[in-house]
């Protein structure tokens, strides 16, 4: 995202400032952005409430958090092939904290990678994103976090395995996959569409989940086309109408964004229900309609789905197909098929049709029909689902599904999700017992 967002911006900027009256339109959109970015804040209180809303755009809270009851004291693991790198403690504490850091020392580890004592961050904490704040909302979120809690806790020691460990390489890292430039608004676009690129582009840095990564785990330049992130897929949103977000409206894709469920499309699991907790559920309709506005012009990214997940599936027609069968014979136990599994475990909550109860109301049990995650090609989310459950707090309801991980064996959820994907969804997506055993 970076590379298309900021190049392309770059480009168009300059072939629209050779054309008469663009330094007009160039000057209306960088006011706009200005004014979003909040330049000019001689109000302490007000720049500090500023910082926290932009701190929950940049879901600070999520990395930097282990135990809810110390916010930003840091001590979240990121585990990663080579080892596990650990979120560093971000409240004002002088001595394991960012108490004694200078206005200019945060400026740049948040935007250049590089701490006070001059070593290089891992890319964990995304920089390669936050490239692009200016020094006055950075410097908006230093005031907020000034007022948290300081905790004196010290994050614990990263386990990089040689040469991982050593940060001095981060240097030619750094060199192929992270270029250091501030965000430049794009004169041949609107001030809306300026806005989320800032939004998406920087502060929310979506991007970092949901493009796919190189080699070096640095981004690709296929922005926004889907991403493995851990156990989970964080799908194409690019403006493909197949395998990305083109088929949704920009209402659903706000509701998304807001509340996490997008009815007869999407209900959030797994990380991206954490973005809606402590993220952009908090955001502005302005800023939402501004991110959707730009993911709408993100070039499109075709990864090989046959149809939108979201058209997938058709209800369970008479309820004969659900009922238990016997599971005994001639003295032998008979493993549970998909259909004694599901009506055990799932159709009380989704329905004996799979048609989900409630609808539309806030703390509706979904339906698994029209769902991304029973219709992509796929079925590693599902399981996830099925396994460890649903946690999400909105606006308007705390939604929870159960984790199954502890009732069902390996080959029950495998069952169990095969049966899910092939009635309700995509029947070329299917899982293994050995692979829901990797999920565990």
């Amino acid at each position: 995202m970076r590379k298309f967002s900021v190049q392309r911006r770059a480009a168009n900027a300059a072939q629209s400032w050779r054309r008469a009256g663009a330094a007009v339109l160039a000057s209306s959109v960088a006011a706009g952005l200005l004014a979003f970015a909040g330049t000019a804040r001689a109000d302490d209180a007000a720049q500090i409430k500023h910082g926290e809303y932009l701190a929950r755009a940049a879901d600070c809270i999520a990395c930097h958090t282990s135990n809810k009851a110390q916010p930003y004291a840091g001590g979240v693991p990121f585990a990663l092939p080579f080892g596990t790198i650990y979120s560093t403690n971000i409240t004002p504490d002088p001595v394991h904290g960012i108490g004694k850091l200078s206005d200019a020392d945060f400026i740049s580890a948040v935007r250049e990678g590089k701490s006070k004592d001059g070593k290089r961050l891992y890319p964990a904490m995304p920089y390669t994103s936050y490239t692009q704040l200016t020094d006055s909302d950075i410097l908006a979120i230093r005031a907020y976090l000034r007022t948290v809690k300081p905790v004196a806790q010290p994050a614990p020691t990263n386990t990089l395995a040689f040469p991982f460990n050593q940060r001095w390489a981060m240097v030619f890292w750094n060199l192929f996959n992270f270029k250091s430039q501030r965000f430049q608004p794009d004169a041949t676009k609107s001030v809306e569409w300026n806005r989320g690129a800032y939004l998406v582009g920087a502060l929310a840095h979506c991007q970092e989940c949901h493009t796919p990564r190189n080699f070096m785990q640095g981004l690709s330049d296929k922005a926004l086309a889907g991403a493995q992130l851990g156990n989970w897929t964080a799908y194409n949103i690019t403006s493909d109408k197949i395998s990305g977000i083109g088929g949704w409206s920009d209402a659903e894709l706000m509701a998304y964004l807001r509340s996490g469920a997008a009815n007869g499309k999407a209900n959030a699991a797994g990380p991206m229900a954490e973005v809606v907790e402590n993220s952009t559920r908090f955001l502005s309709d302005g800023d939402l309609k501004a991110m959707v506005t730009f993911l709408r012009d993100v070039p499109a990214q075709r990864d090989g789905e046959t149809q939108p997940r979201f058209a997938w599936g058709s209800p369970i027609q008479t309820v004969v197909a659900i009922r238990n069968q016997p599971l005994q014979m001639l003295g032998a136990t008979l493993p549970a098929d998909g259909r004694t599994l599901y009506n055990g475990n799932c159709a009380s909550c989704h329905g004996w049709q799979g048609t989900g109860v409630g609808g539309q109301a806030a703390g509706a049990y979904p339906s698994l029909m029209h769902n991304t995650a029973v219709g992509a090609s796929g079925a590693d989310n599902l399981a996830m689902v099925v396994m460890h459950g649903v946690s999400r707090q909105t606006n308007d309801a705390y939604i929870a599904m159960p984790a199954f991980a502890d009732q069902l064996t390996d080959q029950e959820a495998a069952t169990l999700v095969n049966y899910v994907t092939t009635q309700f969804g995509n029947p070329a997506a299917t899982i293994s017992a050995d692979k829901v055993a990797k999920l565990r």
